[in-house]
């Protein structure tokens, strides 16, 4: 059957977050019968009385789970179980309450940094279980891996309709740029923003920018979840990323020219430098889904450099 969205009532956890925001209006152009985004304050996943009332009053079809409690490298390291059990309780409970209530599918985002420490480069999806993750963020990655072994188990035994999709490093405009809760972009886009306009002579980089990333726009990312939704039905996990890898010297050294940061670079060599190497195969999603990113990274970062500028008080 052709895959429509106009009878689709469909729930977006995080659905008011920086994913969320541009899942939303991807949505938008889709048309469904109903969206609703939740955050938080709307229904604690974590508690499955707040999941089973919130699926009795919205009767979704389909179910985008995006929540999830994130940071960067530090805020990982300060509260390992936190990001552990929020991001377990949440997906779990989430999971088991939408197959009970008959919704019809459920999209799963899990994350890349799920993929052992020593991922042979680009990371395939059939690598995932080879080793440990990365240590200063293994428990929120196998927390959300569980969720993998989830959506697997549930359709071997019930015939449950969920899938699993690993995006790599997102940014674009509504990330978060807070330090407690932001990654490497936005972090940087505003240590060479404050120190620009503050006249500072140096900004400091944690490591020493030898480990390499990957990025994706969040528009495309967005993108290439409800393609996933729209035509994916299988339990084998997804890579979802843009293939272009760069290394953190030179993210850093772009994102300096292109805020107009013009001082010294100081690498703080006495913090992590996290996993050395991330790039994925996005292969199988272009197989299964036809999706392939289409914003060059300095585009997305111009992009999101902008959209900081003109909203610097909100997202600080």
């Amino acid at each position: 059957m052709t895959f429509s969205w106009h009878n689709r009532r469909v729930i977006v956890t995080g659905g008011k977050g920086f994913l969320g925001h541009h899942v939303m209006e991807a949505l938008k152009r889709r048309n469904p019968e109903a969206v609703f985004p939740l955050d938080v304050h709307d229904c604690d996943l974590r508690d499955a009385e707040a999941i089973r009332k919130l699926l009795r009053e919205t009767r979704p079809n389909l179910v985008i789970h995006l929540a999830a409690k994130v940071g960067g490298i530090g805020a990982n390291m300060e509260h390992p179980a936190e990001f552990f059990y929020d991001n377990l309780m949440m997906g779990v409970q989430l999971v088991h309450e939408c197959w009970k209530a008959g919704v019809e599918k459920t999209v799963l985002l899990g994350t890349v940094c799920a993929y052992p420490k020593f991922t042979p480069v680009p990371f395939k999806e059939d690598d995932i279980w080879n080793g440990y993750p990365e240590e200063t963020n293994a428990p929120y990655g196998l927390a959300k891996k569980m969720l993998l072994v989830q959506s697997q188990a549930y359709r071997q035994q019930y015939g449950y309709n969920s899938i699993f999709l690993l995006p790599v490093n997102l940014y674009g405009p509504h990330d978060h740029f807070h330090p407690s809760v932001s990654h490497v972009i936005p972090a940087l886009i505003k240590k060479c923003v404050d120190a620009k306009q503050a006249n500072a002579p140096y900004i400091e980089a944690w490591g020493d920018g030898s480990p390499t990333r990957e990025f994706l726009f969040a528009r495309d990312g967005a993108e290439g979840i409800l393609l996933a939704a729209e035509t994916y039905n299988e339990s084998e996990p997804v890579n979802i990323g843009s293939a272009f890898e760069i290394s953190i010297k030179d993210l850093t050294e772009t994102i300096a020219r292109l805020t107009g940061f013009q001082g010294e670079i100081r690498w703080d060599t006495s913090k992590p430098n996290g996993q050395p190497r991330r790039k994925l195969d996005v292969s199988r999603a272009e197989q299964k889904f036809g999706f392939r990113s289409t914003t060059t990274f300095e585009d997305g970062l111009r992009e999101t450099i902008a959209w900081y500028l003109a909203h610097h008080d909100k997202a600080d």
